[in-house]
C-alpha cells in the first residue's frame, strides 16, 4: 500500500500513534493513504466512522440514504437531537470534519445496490459494513469477494455481537458461515428484537481497529476467526472459521459470479435461527422414533446445568472447532443453544466440515415450551 508524508499539523495531531513502536510515523502516513468505504451510517458505522477520522484514514466514504430519526439516538452516537429529520450524511459530514478537517470524506447519497456496489467496493482499500439486513450484507460480502477488498463485518442484537475480517486473502467469506440468506419468518424484527445502545459501540471500535490493521500492516486481523461479544456477562469468545472450499463464491469452483440482491425480510416475534432448521416437534418425533441422532448443546456450563434436554452433549460453542473429533459423521447432529442464535454459527461451521447439521428453531426455549407441565 502507497504512503502519504504527514504535515507538521499531522504529526502533532497523530503524536500519541507515532509513539507507538510497531505503528510509528509509517503506519500513519499508510492511514492516510487508506481509503475505507463505509456501508451504512447507523449503529455500526457511527463509531467506525468516528474513530476512523480521528485515526487519520484519509479517505473515508459514507453510504446511507436516510434521515436521523429519534429512535436512532439511543445507539447511533454520530447524531444528536437538534439532528432529527436530517440527511445522515451531512450530519455525519460535519462531524467528522471537526473531528478531523485531514480527512478528506465522500458521500453516497444512495442505496448500497448491485447497480454501484462493484464500484464503490473497487474505489477503496478496505470495507466496513455496518448493515443490518441481510440483503446488504450478502452483497457486501459478495462484492468485497468478487472485487478483492477485505470486508470488516460487524453485527448487533439484543445482547450478543460479532466481529470478523471476510474476504482476505485466504480467509472465509460471509458465506463461508452462512452460504445462503435465511428463510423469510426466521429473523427477528430489527425494531421489536431491541439492542443494547452500547453494543455498536463496542462492536464498531472494534471494525475500526480492524480496519486500521488492515491498512498498517500491524497486528493480526480477525482473518479466520469469528469474535462474538456476550454484553450481558462482558465475556469475548474467539471461534476459528475455516475457509469453505465448496463456499458458493469464494470456493474453489464458485457459484455465484454476478452480483444480485435478495429479498429477505425481518418477521417479528421469531428466533433468529439459521443453517438447516429443525422444529421442536420434527425433534420430538425423531426421538420417539428412534432415529439415530446427536443432540448437542453449545450454551454455557451454566445455562446447561439449569436446564437440560434429556440425552444432550454439551460441547460451548467456544470448544466447538477443538471437539470435532468427538462429533460423528454417520447420524444427524441437531444443536441448539438458549434461543438459536449460536447454534445457528455452529451449524456452519459443522456443515463447513461435513457434518449434516441441523438447528434446533428456538432453542431449549422452545422446547420447554412445548413440553407439559408437572
Amino acid at each position: 500500500m502507497s504512503v502519504l508524508a504527514l504535515t507538521s499539523d499531522e504529526r502533532a495531531r497523530y503524536s500519541r500513534h507515532a509513539l507507538l513502536p510497531e505503528f510509528g510515523e509509517a503506519g500513519q502516513e499508510r492511514l492516510k493513504a487508506g481509503r475505507v468505504l463505509i456501508v451504512g451510517a447507523g449503529g455500526l458505522g457511527s463509531p467506525a466512522a468516528l474513530y476512523l477520522a480521528a485515526a487519520g484514514v484519509g479517505t473515508l466514504g459514507l453510504v446511507d440514504f436516510d434521515e436521523v430519526d429519534l429512535t436512532n439516538l439511543q445507539r447511533q452516537v454520530l447524531y444528536g437531537t437538534s439532528d432529527v429529520g436530517k440527511s445522515k450524511l451531512d450530519v455525519a459530514a460535519a462531524r467528522l470534519h471537526d473531528i478531523n478537517p485531514h480527512v478528506t470524506v465522500n458521500l453516497h447519497r444512495e442505496r448500497f445496490s448491485a447497480s454501484n456496489a462493484a464500484e464503490l467496493v473497487a474505489a477503496h482499500d478496505v470495507i466496513l459494513d455496518g448493515t443490518d439486513n441481510f440483503s446488504a450484507r450478502y452483497l457486501v460480502n459478495d462484492a468485497c469477494v468478487m472485487g478483492g477488498r477485505p470486508n470488516v463485518y460487524g453485527s448487533v442484537f439484543r445482547f450478543e455481537g460479532q466481529a470478523a475480517v471476510f474476504a482476505a486473502a485466504g480467509g472465509p467469506c460471509y458465506r463461508c458461515l452462512h452460504p445462503d440468506p435465511p428463510p423469510d419468518g426466521l429473523i427477528p424484527s430489527c425494531a421489536e428484537g431491541g439492542v443494547l445502545g452500547v453494543l455498536p459501540g463496542v462492536i464498531g471500535t472494534i471494525q475500526a481497529t480492524e480496519a486500521i490493521k488492515l491498512l498498517t500492516g500491524v497486528g493480526e486481523p480477525l482473518i479466520g476467526k469469528l469474535l462474538l461479544y456476550d454484553a450481558l456477562r462482558t465475556r469475548f469468545r474467539q471461534i476459528t472459521l475455516p475457509r469453505d472450499s465448496n463456499c458458493p463464491v469464494c470456493g474453489d469452483a464458485p457459484t455465484i459470479r454476478t452480483l444480485a440482491e435478495y429479498d429477505v425480510t425481518c418477521a417479528p416475534g421469531t428466533d433468529a435461527a439459521q443453517g438447516e432448521p429443525m422444529t421442536v416437534d420434527e425433534l420430538q418425533e425423531w426421538r420417539q422414533a428412534g432415529k439415530p441422532h446427536v443432540l448437542v448443546d453449545v450454551r454455557e456450563p451454566s445455562e446447561h446445568a439449569a436446564s437440560s434436554i434429556d440425552g444432550s452433549t454439551l460441547i460451548p460453542l467456544r470448544q466447538l472447532q477443538s471437539r470435532l473429533k468427538d462429533l460423528p459423521k454417520d447420524r444427524p447432529i441437531v444443536v441448539h443453544c438458549q434461543s438459536g442464535g449460536r447454534s445457528a454459527i455452529a451449524v456452519a461451521m459443522l456443515k463447513v466440515q461435513g457434518f449434516d447439521a441441523h438447528n434446533l428453531s428456538g432453542g431449549i426455549k422452545a422446547w420447554n415450551r412445548r413440553q407439559p407441565q408437572s
